[in-house]
């Protein structure tokens, strides 16, 4: 049984951290196990609860614990949300919850688009010189789409004879 909740430790110690080698959790990942695997549930167990815990079994100056100090923690948990049953009876319990558990990734934050955002991106819909800088696929012309395009021949914009100089002097 202990194996499993060490698992379960390991997945949770590092998750949100690129660095972490997963024998030691902060207190952030320790508030989410046991958020996550039904620990804590704001009656019995308040995140005030885990939190006290946390302090009480970590070393001073540490700002995480061992998978040691964490089967500590789980034991002043289980006594708190299990009263009445043994020590021994109400870590089982605890460990019971976390079985098979992972980091839940709910409620996180997607990117998504509002009504308007796909209005104001749509090219087709453009208009003026705004619809010059796209073509008919909707991508952007670059350089050419944004800046009126020179022409350096030398002769006047309009001018009809234009590239005819050579040829009349050769008749």
């Amino acid at each position: 049984m202990a194996s499993e909740a060490e698992r379960t430790f390991q997945r949770f110690a590092v998750f949100g951290g690129s660095s972490s080698s997963g024998t030691e959790m902060n207190n952030k990942n320790f508030s989410k196990l046991c958020k996550d695997c039904g620990i804590m549930d704001d009656k019995k167990v308040t995140s005030t609860d885990v939190d006290i815990v946390f302090s009480k079994v970590k070393a001073k100056n540490a700002r995480t614990i061992t998978f040691q100090q964490f089967q500590e923690a789980m034991k002043e948990l289980g006594q708190k949300k299990f009263k009445g049953k043994s020590p021994d009876e109400a870590l089982e319990n605890i460990y019971r919850l976390m079985e098979g558990k992972d980091p839940a990734t709910t409620g996180v934050t997607k990117a998504m688009t509002v009504g308007g955002v796909s209005h104001l991106t749509d090219t087709s819909k453009y208009t003026g010189t705004h619809k010059e800088r796209f073509d008919q696929s909707g991508k952007g012309k670059g350089i050419a789409g944004r800046e009126d395009m020179t022409d350096n021949s030398g002769y006047v914009s309009g001018y009809k004879g234009a590239g005819t100089y050579d040829k009349k002097g050769s008749n």
